[in-house]
């Protein structure tokens, strides 16, 4: 008996050392796919072939889906100008609508690679949500728009009223900062999308509507009789709008960053669609080559470790356009004209501003 005591014990040994190896193993091979699942968005979307980009499509302008079905607008095109510098696409985008209360979490969850819905940049948001914000796309501010029958002409004349506004937003905020903090008395009626809060307003079960004013803009440009409303002229905030991406993915947001960034540089630097192919055989300067990566004067092309075709900004610009060229094609018809804004170039006061390709 003592003898197959000391038989079965090494036996025994052995077989646990198989389990636990096997095991660590296992721990390792699932521990290496869940790394790989788990990495960079950028990696992810040129595996995938497709952008998946969070974006509104009840806003004129900045996010909307047109007659044909077609997503259309400002904020659009960005998405559109990230899948011409990743995949060399524009078309190559999944467009995901999302409520404002909803974007966030989305986000966070995967469902969607990057948010770019007219989405104010905020301490709180940057801090505690998990998210980057890359450089604003739009200088906005909050409004306030009135009948114009109704005789209010500023936040004061308002006491007493109701107003229609979106919950889950900075604009609620604000909104109670300016009246309750002020000892204006009023009543908030809050909706999760546009299409109900609309209804509300034209309903006269409220007074105002306040939202960003280029929402306002936008809303009060698609009614029969814009005349009939008013955005009063005080502005109630300030809200830079832009692009987001998740925290900690700093790959995939240097590559966002410098498509923005790219797009103001070629404003500023005269490269549009309709001129970028000879700019980029016959650059003018070391700066304009950079921006469009290629050589200058027989000298290397630039290679930015972006982890993308280093002539990224070809696709961008002949695909899309410049920053200018999308400004004007879904925001000026609205009657936001950039001439004395904030979303002016720098060179004409503005804040529209791109750092060094260096």
């Amino acid at each position: 008996m003592f003898f197959l005591r000391k038989k079965l014990v090494p036996l025994m040994v052995l077989v646990m050392a198989i389990f636990i190896f096997a095991a660590c193993s296992s721990e390792d091979e699932s521990s290496g796919a869940s790394n790989s699942s788990s990495g960079s968005t950028l990696t992810t979307i040129l595996e995938r072939g497709e952008l998946v980009c969070g974006v509104n499509d009840n806003l004129t302008g900045f996010g909307v889906v047109n007659s044909a079905g077609e997503f259309e607008g400002f904020d659009i095109d960005f998405c559109k100008a990230v899948a011409a510098a990743i995949l060399g696409d524009s078309s190559k985008v999944e467009y995901v609508p999302l409520t404002a209360s909803a974007r966030f979490e989305a986000l966070a969850a995967n469902e969607i690679d990057l948010l770019i819905r007219n989405t104010t940049w905020t301490a709180s948001r940057d801090r505690d949500l998990g998210n980057d914000f890359t450089v604003p796309t739009f200088y906005d501010g909050q409004g306030m728009m009135v009948k114009a029958s109704s005789g209010y002409d500023s936040i004061e004349s308002m006491a007493g009223t109701t107003v229609c506004v979106l919950q889950g937003t900075t604009t609620e905020l604000n909104l109670d900062d300016r009246f309750a903090t002020n000892g204006i008395p009023y009543t908030p009626l809050t909706f999760e999308t546009n299409d109900p809060l609309q209804a509300a307003y034209e309903e006269g079960r409220c007074d105002g509507w306040t939202t960003d004013k280029s929402g306002l803009a936008s809303k009060r440009a698609g009614f029969s009789n814009p005349n009939d409303h008013v955005v009063l002229a005080e502005t109630l905030s300030k809200e830079p709008l832009g692009p987001l991406t998740r925290d900690n993915d700093s790959e995939f947001y240097d590559v966002v960053q410098w498509v923005v960034f790219g797009m103001m540089q070629a404003e500023e630097s005269g490269i549009s669609s309709s001129n970028v192919s000879s700019m980029a055989s016959s650059p003018s300067d070391p700066g304009m080559a950079r921006l469009l990566g290629v050589g200058f004067d027989g000298g290397e092309a630039p290679d930015f470790s972006f982890g993308i075709e280093a002539d990224f900004m070809q696709n961008v610009i002949s695909q899309v356009g410049n920053y200018g060229e999308v400004y004007d094609r879904h925001l000026v018809p609205l009657g936001l004209t950039r001439e004395g804004s904030l979303n002016a170039q720098w060179t004409d006061g503005g804040l529209i501003y791109a750092p060094p390709f260096r």
